[in-house]
């Protein structure tokens, strides 16, 4: 687990997520096309692969991702890991144990690998207020603090808006302090990693 490059997609996982159910689909078509053309078995064979990999789509990534992350957390507390910040971002799950200065990761696209890294690993981290546009236009729809550990930068997102916000928004201003105060648990994690 430990000193283990870090990789945020696991690309089996990716087109397995995204093609089986294709795959599942087009084999019950085939199916229903050769040996039951029309009447109930035809319409199960059509519908219910294609409803239940709607279903799949929509929710099975978030369920494995959540279920995934809250088994780490259980592993982390028998291990001692001192959790004293945590940071459950849109597909990234980031807990810090300032203490020891250690790092925990885990990725959406990746449900099945967990990370512990040193705090010493990580070359450095920042906060992206995301501000962009000029005058009345100047705005931003995501704000997100950074890290780069072993050569790999890790985003994750403090609020992400499909419109943008003024800068001095409650959204925005929220998002800024939430990503300073983890880059701020991040360097203190890398004060006192060994």
């Amino acid at each position: 687990m430990e000193q283990e490059k870090i990789k945020k997609i696991n690309i089996l996982y990716l087109l397995g997520y995204i093609f089986v159910p294709i795959i599942i689909c087009a084999i019950c078509f085939i199916i229903g096309m050769l040996y039951f053309p029309k009447g109930t078995g035809a319409v199960i064979l059509f519908m219910g692969p294609t409803i239940l990999s709607a279903l799949w789509w929509i929710f099975a990534g978030t369920i494995i991702f959540k279920t995934k992350t809250k088994k780490f957390e259980q592993e982390l507390d028998k291990n001692k890991f001192d959790r004293t910040s945590t940071f459950y971002g849109k597909g990234k799950t980031v807990i810090i144990d300032s203490k020891t200065g250690k790092i925990a990761l885990i990725f959406f696209w990746n449900p099945s690998k967990t990370y512990i890294v040193p705090a010493s690993n990580i070359e450095y981290a920042w906060v992206d207020d995301g501000r962009g546009g000029v005058g009345f236009m100047e705005g931003s729809s995501r704000v997100s603090f950074l890290f780069k550990v072993d050569g790999i930068t890790v985003r994750v997102d403090t609020f992400t808006s499909n419109q943008r916000f003024r800068m001095d928004s409650d959204y925005i201003l929220t998002g800024i302090s939430k990503a300073d105060m983890m880059v701020k648990a991040i360097e203190e994690a890398k004060s006192k990693a060994k």
